[in-house]
């Protein structure tokens, strides 16, 4: 007898607030020191004539809302390096290049530092108008149209003149830009390509993306944007609000966002994925530039060999840190006004309108009992938040461009592994769900990976109780520890329902929650931002607690099949 679940209507759903203004003021503090480590070893190719390694020593740096104070820096290569020399670049980037001239085996390099990040999220007030004035020569530069930054592009230089018309001051100039960034670009690893236009015409993209739209609409309107590459560390912070804690987690590795000039301020970070005025202290900056083309310093792995050479060098490169120490004091107050997708920002006491949240789209009418008697499920669908980096090996992610004849570079990846350890410290995650048409469910997938231990895992279906798990619906067959694969990388693994007992849905929304027993380390993937669901749509929870009171500002990637109606 198959099972039948029916939900009054979307419009239930949007009562519980999911559709609404998410533009967050935070209030508080955060400070931080961090042991950062990079370890980067590579194995040569043949007929290698010569290697060279170039990193970049990471400058303190203070804004009105971030600051990072380094105290130690060393670099090292086993074996020595034949030469190795330290320069400034046109950006202030302080970067040593270290050159192999006979190229052994293998070369092992260990960067590491200590620094102290902080993010202050006191009021802040900025007095910078818009139209920007007149620039000195050295912020002009940050005017400039790039390949991956195309300023004086048609649909570029219209989006930016509509959204910033009769904009008085900068701060409201710039908000403008980001808040649409975040409503209109999702999410992606990894994408097709890295440039503004790309974002902007496809809607999605990784940080990289995101960076370089932000810069070309504000580059635009005269606003001069620097873009910042760096490493965020993937210690979680919460933030209180009204319905319990949201809890904010960056995956460990690299990431590109932007630094915005502000007369009276100077430069002001910004993260255009979610992040405005100012970015939280698990991040550290290390190289500024134009584009990510010119901010490839850091990392980069170059090497000259005969142009009959079979065998390219590998590189495997982790990224460790440690919290020596670690304070998070953040409050959140949700306004509203603003985007409809998570902004947040520090109270920034400036004149700017505030910008009315997008409409709600018309609830979804209910399916009546008698209707459901007359369903059809013959249209076969998938359903989910389905784009990941699917079979790759985090440490070995790069790929070869050729320079030259017979020059080579491997340039940095902003390839990050963003994942939740799920089956550990007594909690529980659960992903919503949302349903436009009635559908009879088959299988659900999840993007996982198995570390080790042993045990059981399965996928339970809610019902959605005002934005949150409620009374259990159907459970898929148990699936056991040993049926997954334990190759590195990420991949679906399909938990299917018991074909005499298939839960059928009508529209509305509902929660998946990964079950376990036993030991299992399991990692579940997840992708920045909500590129598929409502904005709380990610909860977690003790095992041993009643309520959901934990929100998660990122969506695990999850694949539904079965089949609906026409």
């Amino acid at each position: 007898m198959r099972i039948v679940f029916w939900a009054a209507a979307v419009c239930a759903l949007l009562a519980a607030g999911f559709v609404r203004a998410e533009n967050i003021t935070v209030s508080g503090d955060m400070a931080s020191t961090v042991r950062y480590e990079l370890k980067q070893t590579v194995s040569a190719g043949d007929e290698m004539k010569k290697l060279m390694l170039s990193f970049v020593v990471p400058d303190s740096f203070e804004s009105p809302t971030y600051r990072q104070k380094m105290k130690t820096f060393s670099l090292s290569f086993t074996p020595e390096a034949s030469s190795r020399i330290q320069t400034t670049d046109a950006r202030g980037n302080t970067i040593i290049q270290a050159q192999w001239a006979e190229v052994p085996r293998t070369v092992d390099a260990v960067l590491s530092f200590d620094v102290q990040t902080a993010a202050g999220l006191a009021p802040v007030s900025s007095e910078a108008p818009f139209p920007p004035a007149k620039l000195d020569e050295d912020l002009r530069v940050y005017l400039q149209a790039t390949d991956l930054v195309q300023v004086q592009d048609k649909a570029v230089a219209e989006l930016a003149r509509r959204l910033t018309s009769n904009v008085n001051t900068q701060f409201d100039a710039v908000q403008r830009v980001i808040s649409w960034i975040v409503d209109h670009v999702r999410y992606v690893n990894l994408p097709e390509q890295y440039d503004a236009l790309y974002a902007l015409h496809s809607g999605k993209g990784n940080c990289q993306n995101y960076s370089h739209l932000a810069a070309a609409l504000l580059r635009h309107v005269g606003i001069p944007v620097r873009i910042v590459n760096g490493v965020t560390l993937n210690a979680p912070f919460d933030v209180a609000w009204d319905k319990g804690t949201i809890t904010f987690k960056m995956g460990q590795g690299r990431h590109s966002w932007i630094e915005v000039w502000f007369p009276g301020s100077g430069w002001v970070p910004y993260d255009p994925q979610n992040m405005q005025y100012f970015v939280s202290s698990r991040f550290v900056r290390i190289e500024v530039g134009l584009d990510n083309a010119e901010t490839k310093n850091d990392g980069l792995v170059r090497w000259i060999a005969a142009a009959t050479a079979q065998r390219r060098p590998q590189l495997r490169e982790v990224i460790d840190a440690e919290f020596l120490s670690d304070a998070s004091r953040v409050k959140a107050r949700r306004e509203t006004f603003g985007p409809k997708n998570l902004l947040l920002g520090p109270d920034v006491r400036v004149q700017f309108a505030k910008m009315e949240p997008p409409p709600a789209p018309p609830p979804v009418p209910p399916v009546l009992p008698d209707e459901r008697k007359k369903l059809r499920f013959d249209v076969p669908f998938v359903l989910g938040n389905l784009v990941f980096p699917e079979e790759v090996d985090f440490a070995f992610p790069r790929d070869t461009h050729q320079a030259g004849r017979e020059t080579f570079e491997m340039h940095k990846t902003f390839l990050v592994e963003t994942a939740e350890y799920v089956t550990t410290k007594a909690t529980q995650y659960a992903q919503i769900v949302e349903f436009k048409k009635p559908a009879r469910i088959e299988r659900i997938a999840l993007a996982l990976h198995k570390f080790g231990g042993e045990g059981w895992l399965w996928v339970d279906i809610y019902e959605d109780a005002e934005g949150s798990p409620g009374k259990p619906l159907a459970t898929t067959r148990m699936m056991s520890l040993d049926d997954l694969s334990g190759r590195p990388g990420y991949r679906w693994e399909t938990f299917s329902f018991d074909q005499k007992d298939l839960p059928e849905l009508m529209p509305g929304a509902y929660w998946i929650a990964l079950g376990f027993s036993g030991a299992p380390v399991v990692n579940w993937f997840y992708t920045y931002g909500k590129p598929v669901g409502p904005v709380y749509g990610t909860r977690y929870k003790s095992v041993f607690e009643p309520v959901w009171s934990g929100a998660l500002h990122y969506e695990f990637n999850y694949k539904i099949e079965g089949m609906t109606v026409k």
